[in-house]
């Protein structure tokens, strides 16, 4: 049965050994995966998909409904479909936590596509042989939660894992939201995620603390010869080489976190790609007021770890347990180091040129841009403003609008009546600051204000606008849910008839679960 025309190459089974115990059950597992199949769920039902993903590997979804949601829910199995789970471990919160491996995510298999092998995986199909005491489940907010926001970063131009579908399981899973002992029934769902690659640093990791230098470097080849084609064959060079992409995509993509305001929350090693995606939306955030101190995770509440701030220098961490990983396959520090310290060179190179482009600068000149960088930041945390709208009404302003520069830039403001006077002068000293040196460019207003609108998003996936579909979605109405994904198939564009969409975070929504702090429950 593959009446969905799927073309199978499980090259990952095919450089790897399997687990040889079959039996599902929580175990200690020395090989790269283990056999998983996904649970049988009692009614499925597809409740979201996105038609593009969909066309572009090949599915007409129209054509095979019922057996799209059956495969898609964990129901069935299609010809060629080797289902498993991986395994890795990982640095959870800075501490050594062991084997983790994919505790509610199975592997269908890798097809083929134009632009290469693609993994489908089910997030939420039921438990492993690294589940644990878990159950393997996911619920319906966790889920919504992962296929709006992996579709909504695709859009915004942010390297992301994908979403294929979600569906209702017709079951119900036991869930404590946050860890307070109200534990309470909520709907199952499942989602379809795709990638290129779902090795993360942890998959290295593991093999190196067992020791197990042949699995480690049948794991580093496999990513070489599989991701990273253009490095040749692999070999100290290329695993150095190797070494210094992943590097340079990992802070890359944390550039563009910070760009679109995404707070990740649980930057665990286990929770970075290998091949610079966004992976695993458990309790992420978007930044509303902007505030680099602010973490959606309830466990990183106090020590803040994966706060807003403190993304890039996570990055590196991350990339030097990765390092210490691998080294076995080197043998020689300093080019790890050397690499490692260029990470800090690259991430504020690119920060600044990042930031220049949003403030519409044509070029990024370090010795003058820099303190109007620290200043705007500073002024943003004091004054409690909303980024994105910020950027977007910035975009329109010119100096003349420095004169009554308070009520021009009004809807950004979370508390408008609690400005004092000195908070007030500093803004408009700021924004004189700007204009001044806003007249290097060379351009004109209206290509500045283009420039500005292609990478400051006027639409992102507030917390509140996923809770609301969220709670919308658990009464059966999915219109929030599938209105949202068409607003962002065009985040940067002003379509008038999503403006309700584009508000700042409402005074109900401050302090409201879902919609200011998250737990990694799911």
């Amino acid at each position: 049965m593959n009446k969905l025309n799927f073309s199978f190459d499980n090259q990952f089974l095919k450089h790897f050994t399997a687990d040889k115990i079959t039996d599902n059950y929580p175990r200690q597992v020395t090989q790269a995966y283990s056999w998983a199949t996904p649970k049988k769920t009692a009614a499925p039902k597809l409740i979201a998909i996105t038609p593009e993903l969909a066309l572009g590997i090949g599915v007409n979804v129209d054509d095979n409904l019922a057996l799209f949601t059956d495969v898609f829910s964990g129901n069935a199995l299609l010809d060629g479909m080797q289902p498993y789970a991986m395994n890795y471990g990982g640095h959870q919160f800075g501490h050594w936590a062991g084997q983790l491996g994919d505790g509610r995510a199975i592997n269908l298999g890798q097809i083929k596509t134009d632009s290469g092998l693609l993994t489908l995986q089910l997030k939420g199909a039921g438990p492993t042989p690294y589940s644990r005491t878990a159950d393997g489940l996911a619920v319906l907010r966790s889920s919504v939660r992962e296929f709006l926001c992996s579709e909504a970063m695709y859009h915004l131009g942010v390297p992301t894992t994908r979403a294929l579908s979600l569906c209702l399981t017709g079951d119900k899973v036991m869930r404590d939201m946050f860890y307070n002992g109200n534990v309470k029934a909520e709907p199952g769902a499942v989602v379809c995620r795709v990638s290129k690659s779902f090795l993360r640093f942890g998959c290295f990791q593991l093999p190196a603390t067992r020791g197990d230098v042949t699995l480690l470097k049948q794991l580093v080849d496999y990513s070489i010869t599989q991701n990273f084609t253009h490095l040749g064959q692999p070999c100290k060079s290329a695993y150095l080489k190797w070494f210094q992409e992943i590097s340079e995509s990992t802070c890359q993509l944390i550039v563009h976190w910070m760009r679109v305001g995404f707070v990740h929350g649980v930057m665990n090693t286990d929770n970075l790609s290998i091949i610079g995606e966004t992976i695993d939306y458990g309790p992420y955030g978007w930044i509303d007021n902007f505030d680099l101190h602010w973490t959606p995770n309830t466990t990183d509440a106090q020590g803040k770890r994966y706060c807003f701030g403190a993304q890039a220098e996570i990055g590196q961490w991350n990339l030097f347990q990765l390092a210490n990983a691998i080294y076995p396959l080197i043998e020689d520090a300093e080019p790890l180091n050397e690499i490692l310290n260029n990470y800090a060179t690259l991430y504020q190179q690119s920060f600044g040129e990042m930031m220049a482009s949003k403030l519409g600068f044509e070029r990024y000149i370090k010795d003058k841009d820099d303190t109007l960088f620290l200043e705007l930041e500073h002024l943003m945390s004091e004054l409690t403003i909303d980024m994105t709208l910020f950027y977007r009404i910035l975009a329109t302003a010119t100096p003349e609008n420095s004169v009554d520069a308070i009520r021009f830039f009004h809807s950004c403001f979370y508390q408008p009546q609690e400005l004092t006077q000195a908070d007030k002068e500093h803004f408009i000293e700021w924004l004189a600051s700007y204009f001044v040196r806003l007249a290097l460019n060379e351009s004109g207003h209206e290509q500045r204000k283009v420039k500005m609108n292609s990478v400051n998003p006027k639409y992102v996936l507030r917390n509140y606008l996923a809770q609301q579909a969220i709670e919308q979605a658990e009464q059966g109405d999915y219109t929030l849910l599938h209105t949202l994904q068409r607003v962002f198939l065009k985040p940067y564009e002003d379509q008038p008839e999503f403006e309700i969409y584009a508000a700042k975070r409402p005074k109900w929504a401050e302090n409201k679960a879902g919609s200011s702090m998250l737990s990694c429950s799911s």
